[in-house]
């Protein structure tokens, strides 16, 4: 079958373990272009984060839906979209995450810049370059943040009692990171938005994906694919599971599109 878009998450699906786009991924990706695909980035990272990860090429013929859905950049069609936590709600988590463990690992993403309370070094588990703009907990209350983060000893279950109808919340890397966002922003609200203004079917997307926060994705597109490094939830949700992200799973499927 042909398709008109192809979806594809970064971190442990498009990317290698090295952060890399392999030859062979990128040829595949740049091939579907070619015979007319869109080729649709979807994944919980900031835009700055994606401009150093990916190669000139492909940032050039993409279009990008960052932080789990909260912003959208599409150049081809214009689009332009925010959908921050609102300020009041960025304050109510805060305080409350806060008063549970005043240590807790928490930062503030706001439009592709990076806040937290404290210097500290997420590096090693969010595979970042650069450090976090350090601000007082005052000043982080009034943000309406695009994305709020915390890793860290804190009961997660209460939290989502809390705040689940208004926020949503993401526990990936193997349940090391919580991503709050709004709850109007995810992958698939983001994609039905790009999808509509790109004249194109959701059943006429293919998308691959290997954690969490790509189950509404799988859920809403024509076929899905789940990486081989996968978490099982989103293996038994999807149409296909091909190799792993440093075995080149993304090329693997898509070198079978004529």
């Amino acid at each position: 079958m042909r398709y008109a878009a192809v979806v594809l998450d970064l971190d442990g699906t498009l990317l290698n373990s090295d952060k890399q786009v392999s030859d062979r991924n990128l040829s595949a990706l740049l091939r579907c272009h070619r015979i007319g695909m869109k080729v649709i980035i979807a994944t919980g990272r900031p835009p700055r984060a994606v401009k150093r990860f990916l190669p000139e090429e492909l940032l050039g013929v993409s279009s990008f839906i960052y932080y789990n859905g909260a912003m959208i950049s599409c150049r081809h069609t214009g689009i332009s979209h925010h959908e921050p936590i609102e300020a009041y709600l960025t304050t109510e988590v805060l305080d409350y995450c806060l008063s549970r463990n005043p240590g807790l690992d928490i930062s503030l993403e706001v439009e592709d810049q990076w806040f937290s309370l404290k210097e500290y070094d997420y590096a090693t588990l969010m595979r970042v370059k650069g450090y976090p703009i350090v601000r007082p907990l005052e000043e982080l209350r009034k943000f309406a943040a695009t994305k709020i983060l915390f890793s860290g000893d804190m009961d997660i279950n209460p939290f989502q009692a809390k705040f689940g109808a208004e926020l949503n919340i993401l526990v990936t890397d193997q349940g090391q990171l919580v991503q709050i966002s709004s709850s109007r922003a995810s992958k698939e609200n983001a994609l039905v938005t790009l999808c509509h203004r790109m004249d194109i079917t959701l059943d006429q997307v293919i998308v691959f994906g290997d954690d969490m926060n790509d189950i509404g994705l799988f859920n809403v597109c024509g076929r899905s694919i789940a990486m081989g490094n996968g978490v099982e939830e989103l293996k038994r949700l999807s149409d296909e599971i091909t190799d792993t992200n440093d075995n080149d799973g993304v090329a693997i499927v898509l070198d079978r599109i004529d």
